[in-house]
């Protein structure tokens, strides 16, 4: 049975799976009432990437004052919320265990249901936020730090897995290859910025070509890896804008197959690499040329965010679901 979703009702959104501690108000349309984010990079670039302990704790000390401020921004009272929305999943246990135990408390201390959220699912709702884009059947490609997948969207909720990595996502590849280059954390911007000065004049390979629409991006990282170590001495620069070509090489083959495979009036690309310039003018070349629309999540709705979640979560009162707050690592794009 799907639940009429009031104009006026407003879900509290909380992201914590990973390093950053994201919360919004939203509308059910995608209209951002506020939003604010705790971010967590200056913790982690010391160490050159996410340490799952100190990420978990951080979230402790941040995701109070952040809902404080979200409501205070928007002039609010938890008394005119609707309800909670919080991702349970996939991501690091002890950031999901923080961001689920402070909602139920907060859920119950307020009166109010709390939604479990698939951070995937999240990233599939933010090319709605602010405005509707979406148009359906749809194609979409998610790249971010732990995942890069396709699927294909028959109507609102109806996700099918068409493509997955088999190993390393093209985030986690972007990350560690600026790790290589002296570049800190977070990797990709950085990348991204260095290969605009560079020309892609090493030709690494283009891995998993062969796996029709799954993905693998270790051998690449390995590549680059050893083409470091014999060329110390190679500009930079070069390296990145060859790395960043190789990357997008495959991800736009990998779309056009999956277009030319499940008809489809749009490609929709989110996860925290959407926000690379780079991967938002590949995209649009290819939409152009498959005759497409291309939908893309505002930048600000790129990366991880409470938005999402809140958005994601009144698809999941629409439709009366009674997805539990519990943390669970193991979620897939097709679980709710």
């Amino acid at each position: 049975m799907t639940t009429v979703l009031p104009a006026d009702g407003l879900m509290l959104g909380i992201e914590t799976s990973c390093d950053d501690t994201g919360v919004a108000v939203v509308r059910p349309d995608g209209e951002v009432v506020a939003a604010a984010v705790a971010s967590q990079v200056e913790l982690h670039d010391r160490y050159g990437g996410v340490y799952p302990e100190m990420a978990s704790r951080a979230h402790v000390d941040a995701i109070l004052p952040t809902v404080r401020k979200v409501l205070t921004d928007a002039d609010l009272r938890p008394a005119d919320l609707t309800a909670i929305g919080v991702t349970r999943g996939p991501g690091l246990i002890g950031s999901l265990v923080v961001g689920t135990n402070s909602a139920v408390g907060l859920g119950d201390g307020w009166g109010l249901p709390v939604y479990g959220v698939n951070h995937l699912r999240g990233h599939l709702r933010s090319a709605d936020l602010d405005e509707r884009r979406v148009t359906y059947p749809a194609m979409v490609l998610l790249v971010s730090g732990g995942h890069t997948l396709l699927a294909h969207l028959a109507g609102p909720g109806e996700v099918e897995l068409v493509g997955s990595t088999r190993d390393d996502s093209v985030g986690e590849a972007y990350d560690k290859v600026a790790r290589m280059l002296g570049l800190g954390y977070p990797g990709g911007p950085a990348i991204d910025r260095l290969a605009k000065d560079g020309a892609a004049d090493v030709p690494f390979p283009r891995p998993a070509m062969d796996l029709e629409l799954d993905f693998s991006f270790s051998g690449l990282k390995s590549a680059v890896s050893r083409f470091l170590a014999a060329n110390p001495d190679h500009p930079h620069e070069n390296v990145a804008a060859s790395f960043v070509a190789a990357c997008l090489d495959v991800l736009v083959a990998k779309c056009r197959r999956a277009l030319e495979r499940r008809p489809s009036r749009c490609l929709v690309v989110v996860g925290g690499v959407a926000a690379s310039p780079q991967v938002r003018e590949a995209a649009g070349a290819l939409c152009e040329e498959a005759g497409v629309s291309l939908c893309l999540p505002p930048l600000r709705w790129s990366t991880d965010n409470g938005a999402m979640i809140g958005l994601a979560a009144w698809d999941y009162l629409a439709r009366g679901l009674d997805a539990r707050p519990r943390p669970d690592t193991s979620l897939t794009i097709a679980d709710w």
